[in-house]
């Protein structure tokens, strides 16, 4: 009898099975092969008592609106507002074979237990409740929660499987950001679509985001330039300047006199000796700000470059909030800056503290991004430039945030002449500490690095050598780049958030890159500038649709209140329902109080500023989004930026060849590049028509063409 029981028990242990669905295949397949997971299935492993599967993104997505009624499928402002309630979800129609086999593996009589292996964060939880929801799936849940996918984290993950149900209030907080997100979008896009005769896309974050970058577009409009002049005064082989004088002729007239008067008394002259800290380790967003300055990525690019060395084991989950590691990685964290000293040859200065960078009461979901130990084991030259880029940055910042503070010494001088006060300051770098990691400069410092000797104290007389006028302009902030975009939706209403709350902002760390992309990608916003600076201007579109949208729409503040809330509900202090509610109130509100905006037409149809004259016409050409055309509905004359001409030469029809085209009938093209031959050449293209007006191209290679 025992030994049957013993055999039953046997079989009983052999029977149970834990699947595991991972948010890509390629995560799945680093979590199969720690397991022990052998055996490849048709869109899954298995072996050593698991199924590990993958969603491939969002196998499920909401409804569309038409769902629910066939009536939604015109777009009819009488309809509105559209707000289920009870919402409906559909499987992706490109996903329908892979939820098909995870639907099949939640309901193999086998598996007794599912673990959720997607992402660690929000998203993550709700991709794999959705797939659980949809295939009505009931068995018991486990939840994999870990920060590195090196083998060592795994498999302390899977020792440590949290239940499932404690991360039912982040999912709520998940759906609730979902069908927040799709009444608004889906409301506020169809009225103001309706309203206005174009599709005017709006977006909970989306249309705050865009409407910073018009404030900041009309401040740029609006700023007039104003002449300013400084009066410098030379003595002691140094030079003290002035406060902004607006008239040149009073600025003049004092620099005489000063020169007149010979000398000013001295009012200060103090030495001080100060620190500056070093930085905090990186979350996303402040490694993003830094790659977009230093190497001109978008944060898109930075995000899918993390995220790939994530994938590959060598940086820590990149989706963070927080610039903290918890205070039991010390060790850790020493060991990885061992190996960044020796593999990225990074300066590991002699000063070190870990204890500035460990606060686990500042760590969230995930600590901060720093590379991981198998780094020590990495061909580093053989991962692509870009990612290359992202983990030196990670591992630069690691060694530069544990080393000492930067010492540095301020001079500042002033002295007074006839009244009025000039002023010296001067700063000087006395010990680089953390500086001296990457060798950066402090852009306050003097280029030459010397020490402003005083020679004098307060009360002294310094003898006037030389006057002279310094003239200045003001100038205008500048548009928005990817850093100081992401720094202002990181930033956007905090000032009416309290300061206790956890999250501010628009979006989240994980949200701000798609919010940017999507933005240019329906053509609310463009990138403008050269190959590293670029500036996020918005187009016409863009400040029409906030031209017209009413602030409850646009509301920075209000938006990044909807965020913080939404952390809330993560953690049981605000209610789900209330969030809900509060969303549809306020499109309530939209759609019964606004009013359309008159001549509302005029702001729909931009004016284009005439490139050139058309070559068959003569009517002006214009630039739209897709090319050079002419203002003449008859002719046919386009000079598409889409070009398969300028493609065979390896360029792209920009702006300035147009215009040259269009003025001389010709444009100089250097560094060409055969696609056939892969050889360089320069060449000039020759622009000519057809009868009924369509361009024609050809190449003159003689010197006259040059």
């Amino acid at each position: 009898m025992t030994t049957v029981m013993t055999s039953m028990r046997k079989e009983t242990m052999t029977a149970m099975i834990n699947l595991v669905v991972a948010e890509k295949p390629s995560v799945a397949q680093s979590i199969g092969k720690v397991l022990g997971c052998t055996g490849r299935q048709d869109g899954y492993l298995e072996g050593n008592g698991y199924l590990v599967s993958w969603c491939v993104g969002h196998l499920i997505e909401l409804a569309e609106p038409e769902t629910y009624d066939s009536k939604y499928e015109k777009w009819k402002k009488e309809d509105l507002p559209i707000i289920p309630d009870i919402f409906k979800y559909q499987v992706a129609a490109s996903t329908k074979k892979q939820f098909q086999i995870l639907k099949d593996l939640m309901n193999r009589d086998d598996v007794t237990v599912v673990t959720n292996a997607c992402d660690a964060g929000r998203e993550g939880e709700l991709i794999f409740r959705l797939v659980y929801d949809k295939a009505g799936c009931k068995k018991p849940m486990k939840r994999l929660w870990i920060s590195s996918m090196e083998d060592e984290a795994i498999r302390n993950g899977f020792d440590n499987l949290a239940d499932g149900k404690d991360y039912d209030r982040l999912y709520e907080a998940a759906l609730c950001r979902e069908r927040a997100d799709w009444i608004v979008g889906i409301n506020a896009t169809r009225f103001f679509t309706c309203s206005y005769g174009q599709t005017l896309n709006v977006g909970r974050v989306m249309t705050p985001t865009l409407a910073l970058t018009v404030e900041r577009e009309a401040q740029i409009r609006a700023f007039k330039p104003e002449d300013f002049y400084q009066v410098q005064l030379e003595g002691n082989d140094l030079i003290f300047t002035g406060e902004r004088i607006p008239d040149k002729d009073e600025a003049e007239d004092l620099a005489e006199k000063c020169r007149t008067e010979s000398k000013a008394v001295v009012t200060k002259a103090d030495i001080n000796e100060k620190l500056e800290n070093a930085p905090a380790l990186f979350d996303l967003t402040s490694l993003q700000r830094e790659a977009n300055k230093r190497y001109g990525f978008t944060a898109q690019q930075t995000l899918d470059y993390a995220q790939s060395l994530y994938e590959k084991k060598l940086l820590t989950y990149p989706r963070t909030d927080s610039r903290f590691l918890t205070d039991d990685m010390e060790t850790t964290a020493s060991s990885i800056l061992g190996i960044i000293g020796n593999k990225l040859s990074i300066k590991i200065t002699d000063e070190l503290n870990f204890k500035k960078i460990l606060n686990s009461k500042k760590v969230t979901d995930h600590h901060a991004i720093i590379p991981t130990e198998t780094l020590r084991s990495t061909d580093v030259e053989a991962l692509p430039e870009g990612e290359k880029k992202i983990l030196q940055l990670a591992a630069t910042r690691l060694a530069e945030s544990v080393s000492a503070p930067c010492k540095y010494k301020e001079t500042v001088a002033e002295v007074s002449c006839l009244g009025k006060t000039y002023t010296l300051k001067g700063k000087y770098i006395a010990d680089p500490g953390w500086r001296s990691v990457a060798n950066t400069k402090d852009k306050d410092s003097d280029e030459d690095s010397r020490v402003i000797i005083l020679d004098f104290k307060a009360g002294d007389t310094v003898a006037i050598d030389k006057t002279s006028v310094k003239a200045g302009k003001t100038t205008p902030p500048k548009s928005y780049t990817e850093d100081t975009l992401l720094s202002a939706m990181e930033k956007a209403g905090c000032d009416e958030i309290p300061d206790e709350a956890e999250r501010k902002g628009l979006g989240t760390p994980a949200t701000r890159a798609g919010v940017i992309e999507k933005l240019v990608r329906i053509g609310f916003l463009e990138r403008r500038g050269d190959k590293k600076t670029k500036y996020l201007v918005p187009t016409h579109k863009g400040e029409t649709l906030i031209t017209v949208i009413p602030e409850s729409i646009q509301s920075a503040s209000m938006t990044a209140d909807w965020e913080q809330k939404l952390l809330e509900i993560e953690k049981g202090s605000y209610d789900a329902d209330a969030f809900m509610i509060e969303i549809t109130q306020m499109i309530r509100k939209l759609l019964d109080t606004y009013r359309i905006v008159p001549d509302a037409e005029v702001l729909m149809h931009p004016v284009y500023e005439p490139l050139g004259k058309c070559p068959h016409c003569g009517s002006n050409v214009v630039e739209k989004s897709k090319g050079f055309f002419c203002e003449n509905k008859d002719c046919k004359f386009a000079l598409w930026k889409d070009n398969r001409f300028f493609d065979s030469l390896s360029k792209k029809l920009t702006k300035q060849i147009a215009v040259q085209l269009l003025t001389d009938g010709k444009a100089k093209l250097k560094k060409c590049r055969s696609v056939k031959t892969g050889k360089s050449y320069d060449t000039t293209v020759v622009l000519s028509t057809t009868d009924n007006g369509q361009p024609q191209f050809t190449l003159d290679f003689t010197k006259g063409g040059k």
